[in-house]
């Protein structure tokens, strides 16, 4: 399967070639469970085109973490990888996604031989430290038909599509609340012209 090395243009050409003949590119198809909790890390993805989610569940909640897009990889799986203990998180594409998948006992050496490749770590690591604070900002902040639009409005920036198709429950398990809140919150939504709900698919159709 053909990769674009341009995903991978910030290391060194040697250690790119290393990590194509040691890795393994797999095509998943939307909603498949690829990391689930208390699993041990094999392999450590990196997203060449698509979409994943990873989130963590709660008595039966799910609660979303974070989304791994295009030349991104997940910050969980890795430290669960080189410390050898459970994953914490699920991990499910939420869009047909091709996926680069490097064999976990790798890294270590790869981390001390070429520390270009811990900038792909850190760059993960500041990213979702940066979300966590916008996230706390919105918690603190904003009015649920706020923080609902704004969610609304990154997944569809994510998968590049003004429509989304969502349950209601789903959205409410992302956003940690009650589907209830999310039924009323979106009813009051598209009274205020923001968004369109017809057959299960939500349109976003104004700003805020």
């Amino acid at each position: 399967m053909e990769f674009d090395k341009r995903i991978l243009s910030f290391l060194k050409p040697d250690l790119v070639d290393k990590i194509l003949n040691e890795s393994t590119i797999m095509e998943f198809p939307k909603g498949t469970e690829i990391l689930r909790e208390q699993q041990y890390v094999k392999v450590l993805p990196i997203v060449i085109n698509g979409l994943i989610k990873v989130y963590s569940r709660f008595d039966e909640k799910e609660l979303l973490l974070y989304y791994i897009e295009s030349a991104q990889s997940c910050v969980m799986t890795f430290y669960a990888a080189l410390k050898n203990t459970q994953s914490k998180v699920f991990a499910t594409t939420e869009e047909d996604s091709k996926v680069l998948l490097l064999p976990v006992q790798h890294l270590p050496n790869w981390l001390k031989e070429y520390p270009d490749f811990n900038e792909l770590f850190y760059n993960q690591f500041n990213l979702r430290y940066s979300e966590l604070l916008d996230t706390i900002g919105s918690l603190l902040l904003d009015r649920m038909d706020k923080r609902l639009y704004d969610h609304l409005k990154k997944k569809s920036e994510l998968i590049n599509h003004n429509s989304i198709i969502m349950s209601h429950n789903q959205i409410a398990n992302e956003l940690g609340t009650a589907r209830e809140v999310i039924t009323r919150v979106l009813k009051k939504l598209e009274t205020d012209g923001k968004v369109l709900q017809k057959s299960g698919e939500i349109r976003i159709i104004g700003e805020w």
